[in-house]
């Protein structure tokens, strides 16, 4: 699952079992992200409630998909297979659409958003290659196209912290060796009005 150490479900204790019990899914599953941060359990505390409150807040106007179909892509461009399937399988529940979903998939995986997305979405796609990509090199012409497109400064921060929590996601996945061996793939927060809800279905 990891190249570190780590602590299963049924082992857990204290402060790291109830953290365990506030994120597992079916059969008392914990993703193997989560799992990653059992000998430090603050940490765990920290990446779950920036997740949630970055992807699954229902304070966000942009749809949960596009925020998914966001991550998605920023995982593609960093090589992170874990968290390219964990959420493609996500952003496919949550468009119902497997034709629309798998020319994402596809779209993505050549890199080519063109392909899938037209208007704003594809505006918001341009965005988060190049913050992915080439983050140093970010203008404010990047943040005005957005705008001039027709999205407001608060779906803007919205698109800009997915971008930079999947960095961070992607870059843990990469450098523990963390694989999808006997993970649930796309389970996520359902509960978006309660973001201290972090249960897993």
């Amino acid at each position: 699952m990891t190249w570190i150490n780590t602590i299963d479900f049924k082992d857990a204790t204290g402060r790291l079992k109830k953290l365990y019990d506030r994120i597992k899914g079916p059969d008392n599953n914990v993703d193997n992200i989560m799992l990653a941060h059992s000998l430090r359990p603050h940490s765990m505390e920290g990446h779950m409630a920036l997740y949630k409150n970055v992807i699954h807040h229902s304070g966000n106007k942009t749809p949960k998909w596009l925020l998914e179909a966001c991550g998605v892509y920023v995982s593609h461009l960093n090589g992170c297979h874990y968290c390219f399937e964990h959420h493609f399988s996500g952003m496919q529940r949550l468009l119902n659409n497997d034709d629309k979903s798998q020319t994402i998939r596809q779209a993505i995986i050549e890199d080519n958003p063109r392909q899938a997305f037209t208007g704003q979405e594809l505006s918001i796609m341009r965005y988060v290659r190049k913050l992915t990509m080439t983050p140093a090199q970010m203008e404010k012409v990047d943040v005005s196209s957005l705008q001039q497109a027709g999205l407001d400064d608060g779906v803007i921060l919205e698109i800009n912290q997915v971008v930079s929590y999947f960095g961070y996601a992607n870059r843990m996945v990469l450098g523990l060796g963390i694989n999808t061996v006997d993970d649930i793939i796309g389970l996520s927060p359902g509960n978006s009005d309660d973001p201290n809800n972090w249960n897993h279905n």
